[in-house]
């Protein structure tokens, strides 16, 4: 287990405890006992945050925090993992992953994920669980509260169980006249998780993919487009093109794809003051995507 210090309002961002309640469990019930820096700051070390993790899970399933607060860690941890599998609760599911990041735990990630898609289908999993979870992972990377390792390894297992999930797929749509997508990151973008899925969506609903994959020239991507031509292009811009020239970029793409409908999420682009040339479309969200693939097939 990677040992780090987290401070309080890590520990409330990774649990969903307010500071205030996690102050007074201190106090009234010892769930944790916090070290101080020689500054008198207090910080938590890896094991108080699964400590906290496990104690919210209990607690929100229904656990009095008084009797959560007699059982031993061993106990803790039992209950957690009887209880979890069984929980609808997604919340409950997200708060489960993190666990399983923390501890850099793949069975317990694998075990997670698959009794959410034997219960629920792989589809509803990554909407309801697996993309909620990694909106939280963005939040605490962003403010350094996790580390690169926790980062990679969760993200990496994600990633295995998409493209387990596409290869179970059929690979030419039913309908020979399907629409055609042609999905690829620009240049220097290597967050691929939300193409990949893009992926799995389109093809479960019998259209056809070009998958180019990970910072693609454009050249390339002219390229290949002059080969397939396909009926859209599709990308995620989650930190490229820079804020500078994402504008300028989706200009080019336009002009140089004029009849074929360009469609565009991520950061870069959602809830930006841009200019959206007519054949560009904005993705605000997974079920945009869905909604546009049903209603285009």
């Amino acid at each position: 287990m990677i040992m780090t210090t987290y401070s309080i309002k890590d520990i409330e961002n990774l649990t969903g405890i307010k500071a205030h309640t996690i102050r007074i469990w201190e106090q009234r019930y010892n769930i944790v006992s916090p070290q101080r820096t020689d500054t008198n700051i207090r910080y938590y070390d890896t094991h108080a945050l699964k400590t906290m993790l496990n104690v919210a899970l209990l607690n929100n399933m229904g656990y009095k925090i008084s009797n959560i607060a007699k059982m031993s860690s061993e106990e803790i941890t039992a209950k957690v993992r009887e209880s979890i599998y069984k929980s609808s609760d997604y919340q409950i599911q997200i708060n489960a992953l993190s666990v399983a990041m923390i501890d850099l735990d793949e069975i317990q990630f694998d075990k997670i994920i698959s009794t959410s898609v034997l219960q629920i289908g792989f589809e509803k999993t990554m909407i309801q669980i697996v993309y909620p979870f990694l909106i939280r992972v963005g939040l605490l990377w962003a403010t350094s509260t996790i580390n690169p390792a926790q980062e990679h390894f969760i993200s990496n297992l994600i990633r295995q169980k998409i493209i387990v999930a596409i290869d179970g797929q059929s690979i030419a749509p039913k309908n020979p006249k399907a629409k055609s997508y042609m999905l690829y990151l620009p240049a220097e973008e290597m967050h691929e998780l939300s193409l990949l899925f893009a992926s799995y969506i389109i093809k479960s609903r019998d259209a056809r993919v070009f998958y180019l994959g990970q910072s693609t020239p454009l050249q390339d991507v002219q390229e290949t487009y002059n080969i397939h031509k396909p009926d859209f292009l599709l990308s995620v811009f989650t930190t490229y093109p820079s804020m500078e020239n994402v504008q300028s970029y989706l200009n080019t793409v336009s002009e140089r794809f004029p009849n074929s409908k360009f469609i565009v999420g991520g950061n870069q682009v959602v809830a930006q003051d841009l200019h959206i040339p007519e054949n560009v479309m904005l993705l605000n969200n997974l079920k945009d995507l869905i909604t546009f693939v049903e209603n285009n097939a």
